[in-house]
């Protein structure tokens, strides 16, 4: 029975917020209590609070940034570019500008272009079965085998139940995810237990909505996710709100989910996006009698992770090809060897693989066909000279994850913009019309086929109409 009045109240309480148009993101959480509230959970809602302090305040022995250095409260603890470009002309001794975060630490004047569009530089160790290689094909691996990327900072808001953490889910827990950010970006030594387990709890406190704390209060009291009620049920919405509603339900739920909008729940679409490759990189492809070419798809059922096209999309902008929000900074050009253990003798496979184009023309995005007709293409399913980020296969050392991403929750994602792992897109507006033209048409199962004329000349045709992409940027609103 506690359960179901527990369930009872805290819909009660998401439907007035959901009137209300109320969040409950960092800037605004307060912990209360009330009188029948336990010893335990007074002792909880305590180690929080301190944990906030800490969040706060930069810790002993660090370059002056604290968590919410760059997890700004005032931003729904985001990083956001237009925070950045102020506190720059404002201050620009600010702890955030520290050189390990500088487009060129090394250069006599530092400039800060990349954390003006709110990245920040991620270094990471290789797996021990990878290599970095040249376009020859030779090692050139760094000698502490080390590589940096670009990325966004993500909101903590809904981590109590949105783990593995980060864009490539390195980290399971906010304990070791906290002493990590310490370690990276705050040049910080280690932190004690308590201190990390105090910023662990008040994370967990910090929720998109009431709606999300409800999901957060049963998952952790052991409720299974298919027995939760779906908390968006008793949102209020107008016609163009429902609409849009069944727009997510046809084009986005399959994966960012349902009840807690951030877990696969189709992985028939999951599993249509990895691929089985061959010795050269490419894509293995089934040639039929009538001459359909069809990739050989490798079922992934332990993974969480996504190859949209992302990655892709940025070697695009950094091509000439597409505008990107992120267009106007250079981000690092890979390519990768995947060996077959950490003794790096014998190789799998090097990502990308060289292009062949159609054309003959290295520039050409086009790739030429085999002699059965199948295209020549790796894992992004065209032609690709590097990757400025292989995502979780840095993580797993897995070529089948190259420039897999974690599937991000959608709640409290009008707030907080730019989107995608390397902040591409500016706008919502933006990163919806990338879906409806780029990543829906390539995921027949998803069921929303690109039937729908170009909205500009010499467009490919879109899987969502301009009425059905502007109801679901109302639902996003609301959600």
């Amino acid at each position: 029975m506690a359960g179901h009045r527990l369930i009872a109240s805290t819909l009660g309480a998401f439907a007035l917020a959901g009137l209300a148009g109320c969040t409950d993101t960092a800037a605004n959480v307060e912990a209360t209590a009330g009188p029948a509230t336990s010893q335990a959970e007074l002792a909880s809602v305590a180690q929080a609070a301190a944990g906030r302090k800490h969040f706060q305040e930069a810790l002993p022995g660090t370059n002056g940034r604290s968590c919410a250095t760059c997890h700004v409260f005032a931003d729904d603890t985001a990083l956001k570019p237009a925070h950045v470009e102020a506190l720059w002309a404002r201050s620009p001794a600010d702890p955030l500008f520290n050189r390990i975060d500088a487009d060129d630490p090394a250069a006599p004047v530092p400039t800060y272009e990349h954390l003006k569009k709110g990245l920040v530089r991620v270094v990471l160790p290789l797996p021990a079965n990878m290599d970095v290689i040249d376009v020859q094909g030779n090692v050139i691996t760094a000698p502490d085998r080390k590589v940096s990327v670009w990325r966004g900072v993500p909101s903590i808001a809904d981590t109590g139940f949105s783990g593995p953490f980060q864009f490539d889910g390195r980290e399971t827990d906010l304990v070791t995810q906290a002493q990590s950010a310490v370690t990276s970006h705050s040049q910080g030594g280690t932190v004690a237990p308590a201190v990390l387990q105090r910023i662990a709890a008040f994370e967990r406190g910090v929720f998109s909505s009431p709606r999300a704390r409800f999901v957060s209060e049963l998952l952790e009291r052991g409720w299974p996710l298919s027995a939760i009620p779906d908390p968006d049920a008793l949102l209020l919405l107008d016609a163009s709100e429902r609409r849009g509603r069944d727009v997510y339900n046809l084009a986005c739920e399959a994966c960012h989910g349902d009840r807690t909008r951030n877990r696969v729940v189709n992985r028939a679409t999951h599993d249509a996006l990895f691929y089985a490759l061959k010795p050269d990189g490419n894509i293995q492809y089934t040639v039929t009698p009538g001459g359909t070419a069809e990739p050989v798809r490798v079922p992934r059922p332990h993974s969480e992770f996504l190859n949209a096209g992302y990655a892709y999309m940025t070697y695009l902008g950094q091509r000439g090809v597409v505008p990107l929000y992120n267009t106007s900074v250079d981000f690092p050009q890979y390519r990768f060897r995947f060996y077959t253990d950490g003794t790096r003798q014998h190789a799998v496979t090097d990502l990308p693989p060289i292009p062949v184009t159609a054309s003959g023309d290295p520039d050409d995005i086009n790739p030429a066909l085999d002699e059965n007709g199948a295209p020549i293409v790796g894992p992004a399913l065209a032609a690709q000279w590097y990757s400025t980020d292989p995502g979780r296969a840095l993580i797993s050392g897995d070529p089948a994850e190259f420039e897999s991403f974690d599937v991000p929750s959608l709640r409290g994602i009008a707030r907080t913009a730019p989107y995608f792992h390397d902040n591409s897109h500016a706008t919502l507006a933006e990163t919806v019309d990338t879906y409806s033209r780029f990543i829906l048409p390539g995921i027949p199962s998803v069921g929303a086929l690109p039937v729908h004329p170009p909205e500009f000349p010499g467009g490919p045709p879109e899987s969502l109409s301009p009425a059905q992409k502007k109801d679901l940027l109302r639902f996003l609103q609301r959600l």
